[in-house]
């Protein structure tokens, strides 16, 4: 089975992995947030241009099959599912998220969020995925917390996000695998 590592057209991703397991490792002592409490869905990327988003999924296709590609928010979201898991903090990740460049510029291209899965009701989501993080979390300075609703086209799933970000990293919670919300789309 092919590895990220030994592709050529992820070479930068490799090098980034240790920056954003070190920024997530922080991030979660910020907040008070025992990551080996979650199951880690996916991760995910973040670029500027479409020529990298295209050298990315090149790439990804070599190591990984294509689970799904819809689209959200008027851009591409590519979801490839890994012939070999990631390793990340507590985590063996074994879906990798790539939407193209939207509107938003983000800081650092690379290895932008994990998201997590937190079961339950999808109404008490954001009220399930407060309560695991300590008071004065939100209270910190640089700290963002941030609640949507991405749809796909096809998802028959709600899929209520909450996302707390420092500004370079950003973990989010969801009621369902991302797996769950494909199938959705399928019928």
């Amino acid at each position: 089975m092919i590895s990220l590592s030994s592709i050529t057209e992820l070479n930068d991703l490799v090098q980034d992995l240790p920056r954003f397991e070190q920024a997530l490792t922080q991030l979660a002592e910020k907040l008070h947030l025992d990551l080996s409490a979650f199951s880690a869905d996916h991760i995910s990327l973040r670029c500027h241009q479409n020529s990298t988003a295209d050298r990315w999924r090149q790439g990804l296709l070599q190591c990984a099959t294509l689970l799904s590609e819809t689209e959200i928010n008027g851009r591409p979201i590519c979801l490839f599912d890994l012939a070999v898991p990631l390793a990340v903090g507590p985590w063996h990740i074994d879906c990798v998220e790539l939407p193209y460049p939207g509107e938003k510029r983000y800081p650092h291209e690379g290895w932008e969020h994990v998201e997590l899965v937190l079961g339950g009701d999808p109404a008490t989501l954001y009220a399930r995925a407060l309560s695991c993080l300590a008071d004065e979390a939100l209270l910190l300075p640089g700290i963002k917390l941030k609640q949507s609703a991405p749809k796909g086209e096809g998802e028959r799933l709600p899929n209520p996000t909450l996302a707390l970000t420092d500004g370079n990293i950003t973990i989010k919670f969801h009621p369902y695998p991302i797996r769950d919300i494909v199938a959705s789309e399928r019928g």
